[in-house]
């Protein structure tokens, strides 16, 4: 093992980010219903969102010389680590309920993991957000685990 990682990075496990808010419109689903390809009409009216409509709602928006050179925002959830080539390492949505138009939502991330490991062609670090999305009143909606891996 290469000890990339010290206990400064290892005491962000745990750490959450602030609460986002976001309101669902019929408008905004139906656009994400038609940009994708559905076909079903209880998606295509807009009462109902498809799965994975939450994947962008709560990323930031940023002024583009603030993203990554490959179009993404720096998360600062995650502390500066000393490999910076992400991947994907998994991502694993567990819906509650369906996302509806109406619906506030709110989105708490937390840092769950932060390990390393060995790799083929070198050192690798992992780590694990977990974002559970609710509704305003705090209602369970998704609880979504998502893995990068940096090298």
């Amino acid at each position: 093992m290469s000890g990339l990682l010290t206990e400064e990075h290892r005491a962000h496990v745990g750490r959450r980010d602030e609460p986002r808010t976001e309101v669902v419109t019929r408008r905004d689903i139906r656009k994400y219903v038609v940009a994708t390809g559905q076909t079903e009409a209880r998606l295509l009216d807009g009462e109902e969102a498809p799965p994975l409509y939450h994947m962008a709602l709560f990323w930031p928006v940023v002024p583009q010389e603030e993203l990554t050179e490959d179009g993404v925002s720096i998360d600062e959830l995650v502390p500066p680590l000393p490999l910076d080539r992400a991947m994907a390492g998994g991502l694993r949505v567990e819906y509650h309920r369906p996302i509806r138009a109406g619906d506030v939502l709110v989105a708490r991330r937390t840092l769950t993991d932060l390990y390393e490991k060995e790799g083929g062609s070198g050192s690798l670090i992992f780590y694990e957000i977990v974002m559970e999305v609710t509704t305003e009143a705090g209602e369970p909606v998704l609880t979504e685990t998502t893995t990068r891996i940096l090298r």
